[in-house]
Formats: structure tokens, sequence, C-alpha cells
């Protein structure tokens, strides 16, 4: 069975329900499973330290999860209109992977939350895409054809999921964003399971 990495950051719950569904989607596509990851906290005034394995939720991150996975989702809430610290400081950390060529040809999703209806979503998106082209990703993003991305009211892009989640409020996912989400993971498994055969 093949594995879709499921990779966020989540700081106040939005985009960690995100992953769940797009860990959804990819399980529903057959022989194909999600492996949900986080990345721990950095801090402005010194390296954090973390206990290796959280209090709660899914595992940490390692390198050997993006070097296993088939393919990978990556999720972060905008953080003035790009991907937070805490993802960016991962991912600065791949730089071995990339000269090895480890995930090149692998195919890459993305989504994103925030909590104001204008905070960034879609550059947000732009700005996880990057590191992914440098490692020769292929990235997949969301058509037209799913027809929660023309009905929905609180995110969504072509680029990839999003969630508007109101400063305070927690509302949880609106159908059409959990419909958009596991439609995300379902096209990232299948496509991976298709460059997987080739």
């Amino acid at each position: 069975m093949a594995e879709i990495l499921v990779l966020y950051y989540s700081r106040t719950g939005g985009t960690a329900e995100m992953a769940r569904q797009v860990a959804r989607g990819v399980e529903e596509v057959e022989e194909m499973a999600a492996r949900l990851r986080t990345v721990p906290p950095v801090s402005t005034v010194c390296e954090a330290v973390e206990e290796e394995i959280p209090a709660d939720g899914p595992p940490y991150a390692t390198l050997d999860d993006l070097r296993e996975c088939a393919g990978l989702a990556l999720g972060s809430p905008t953080r003035f209109g790009n991907m937070a610290a805490p993802l960016k400081y991962f991912l600065d950390a791949t730089g071995g992977l990339w000269s090895s060529g480890a995930l090149a040809g692998k195919p890459a999703a993305v989504f994103t939350s925030t909590s104001t209806p204008h905070g960034g979503h879609e550059t947000t998106l732009l700005s996880m895409m990057l590191p992914l082209l440098h490692h020769g990703m292929v990235l997949v993003g969301l058509p037209y054809t799913e027809p929660a991305l023309g009905s929905t009211s609180g995110g969504g892009t072509p680029y990839g999921p999003s969630y508007w989640a109101a400063a305070g409020a927690v509302t949880g996912l609106r159908n059409e964003e959990k419909q958009l989400c596991r439609a995300a993971g379902r096209r990232l498994a299948q496509i991976a399971r298709k460059l997987a055969a080739s």
C-alpha cells in the first residue's frame, strides 16, 4: 500500500481539521493510505525544544516521512499571505532530499486556512508551492469540475483547498470545504497511484 504524506502545521485547529479531511479523501482511493504528520512550533527568541513525540495529535514529521511517501499534501495557516514559520523551518531542512532528488516526480498538493476573508489564501498556497517546485514535485490543483469550488462561500481555490475561519469563531469546516479537502486528497492519491504504475 502506497502512502500519501499529509504534512501540516496548525495553531488553532482549522488546518488540522482540513488535514484530516484530506487524509479521508486519500483513503477513499484503493491501495492508498494517508500518513498524517505535523511539525513542532518554533520560537522567535531561540530554538524551541519540544518532546520528540507531541502530547496529542499526529507525530512530528521526519525527513524519512518525505523520502518514503508516494505523494505529499502540505497544509499551513496563513501568516501575512505566507506559510507559517514552523512549516517553512521544516522545509528549510530538506536540502539533502533536494540534492538527492528524493522528491522529484512525486505529486504534491497544498491547502490553507486563515482567520480573515482576504487573509492571503492564494498567496499562502503559492508560497507553499515554491519549495515543492524546487524539489521537482508535480503540483496537483483543484479543477472547477469539483462542484463545491463554485458554491463555497468560505474558501476554496483552483490552487488547493482553503478555509476561512472567522477570527475567534469556532465554526468548523463547512460542508463545501470538507468536500474540497476530500476531493484534493482523492485527486492526489489517484495521480500518485497512476505515476507509481507507469
